[in-house]
């Protein structure tokens, strides 16, 4: 799908690694730059560590690229680096504001020098600030956590960085939607509109969708609703006879529905509950109801029994149960979540170091050719 594109990663961590990550999966060719030494802080976040000493946490986010660590306060590594900027499409970083133009490396110096090249820095904050972007940070600046937990409970974060995940994809689709402007001749771009920025705080932002809009049209503050939902019922988390399952009802034939198939009569009867508003307005009722019937019989019982009558619902599966439904592995991570596909491992620190500084980008028909 993105056969030909050159992508150079000057990021770590997650966010950027895991964008440039999804265009390689896409088929893009992949340079993962690191310092020498150590390389991108991930290679330390463990244990766990596989058997070759590689931490797991670095795996996840680095497939389909190749490696090479440059120190950038070397002349020659910095020649090597502008090699690579020359025959790039797209250049990502997630330096620190002012770091690369410390080096002599400006982008907007490159870009003015390759009308076609693309380049993106990831930040926590914006690009005015200095502020260093950490998935727990955001997650607590954003929102979310005012809206996550316990009711009655402290804040508190997802159990993923998911705030690096989507800062991660909006600078895929960021990158995308910047390639298919660029290629259309009839407006060519100018250095401005080929620089662009994606933030940790404003993709969190923007991901809080319907519960930021209830309190744009409230003019009220959010709550937490646990495991439950703010705006629709039944729609939360309930415990079978063996374990814990979750019913999410989204419109009122699911509704009836469910009362059939719960043989809970009375509810189904009571005519204030046959919209979503009339049982937001009695929640406790309905969920007290729901949790004494689904109590009595077992999880795979109950599903089986929604699934039929198109009530939505699932278990709540532990991660090893959820991944033995997917493809994934120990060494590439879960399988692309876009149309594409695994080619190459994550690279040891410097593991192409040799071909990319003879070859620079050269190095991927050369290993396409060898294998």
């Amino acid at each position: 799908m993105l056969h030909g594109i050159r992508i150079l990663d000057l990021s770590r961590v997650l966010a950027g690694p895991l964008a440039t990550m999804t265009l390689g999966d896409l088929g893009a060719d992949v340079i993962k730059v690191e310092r020498p030494g150590s390389g991108d802080e991930t290679r330390a976040w463990g244990p766990p560590f596989d058997e070759r000493g590689e931490a797991a946490y670095y795996l996840s986010v680095n497939r389909n690229k190749l490696g090479i660590a440059l120190d950038l306060d070397l002349p020659a590594d910095r020649a090597t680096l502008h090699e690579l900027i020359a025959g790039a499409d797209v250049v990502l970083d997630n330096y620190r504001r002012g770091t690369l133009e410390r080096k002599g490396l400006e982008p907007e110096q490159f870009l003015a020098s390759y009308p076609k090249l693309i380049w993106c820095t990831l930040t926590g904050f914006g690009p005015q600030s200095d502020r260093p972007g950490y998935d727990y940070i955001v997650q607590a600046e954003s929102g979310w956590m005012a809206v996550t937990g316990d009711v009655e409970g402290e804040p508190t974060k997802a159990g993923i960085a998911l705030a690096d995940v989507i800062a991660g994809k909006d600078t895929a689709i960021a990158i995308l939607g910047a390639l298919v402007a660029r290629d259309r001749p009839e407006h060519p771009r100018s250095v401005a509109e080929r620089r662009l920025f994606v933030s940790l705080r404003q993709s969190a932002a923007a991901a809080l969708v319907n519960v930021a809009q209830n309190v744009l049209v409230s003019r009220k503050e959010a709550s937490r609703w646990g495991n439950g939902h703010p705006n629709l019922v039944p729609y939360q988390l309930f415990l079978a006879q063996d374990r814990h399952l979750v019913v999410a009802v989204g419109n009122d034939g699911q509704w009836r529905a469910c009362c059939r198939t719960l043989a809970l009569d009375s509810l189904a009867e009571d005519t204030a509950l046959a919209t979503n508003s009339g049982r937001l307005a009695q929640r406790e009722r309905i969920v007290a109801t729901l949790s004494a019937r689904l109590a009595e019989r077992t999880a795979a019982e109950w599903i089986e029994r929604l699934d039929v009558a198109g009530v939505p619902c699932g278990v709540v599966n532990s991660v090893q149960e959820s991944l033995r439904e997917v493809e994934a592995s120990p060494l590439t991570g879960v399988a692309p979540s876009v149309p594409g596909t695994v080619r190459l491992p994550p690279p040891r620190l410097d593991e192409h170091g040799d071909m990319v500084r003879s070859i620079g980008w050269g190095a991927f028909g050369a290993l396409r050719s060898a294998g």
